[in-house]
């Protein structure tokens, strides 16, 4: 795991967008191996932190605490 990623996950207050977008941001580059993709791959660069955003709120808002 990414060390720059942190647990989004609290008791106390729901992640934010930006703090969601930043990790996704984080896995791409990642995956990727890109800090900044090409031109050429910028837009599935965005695609996928779009996606894994989305993904991440939806995993976020249907986990059950107890």
């Amino acid at each position: 795991m990414c060390r720059s990623i942190k647990t989004l996950r609290r008791k106390d207050q729901q992640a934010t967008d930006d703090e969601i977008r930043a990790a996704a941001l984080q896995f791409v580059r990642k995956v990727s191996g890109y800090r900044a993709p090409s031109r050429g791959n910028e837009e599935t660069f965005n695609a996928a932190v779009e996606e894994i955003s989305a993904a991440s709120r939806r995993l976020l808002d249907s986990l059950q605490t107890r």
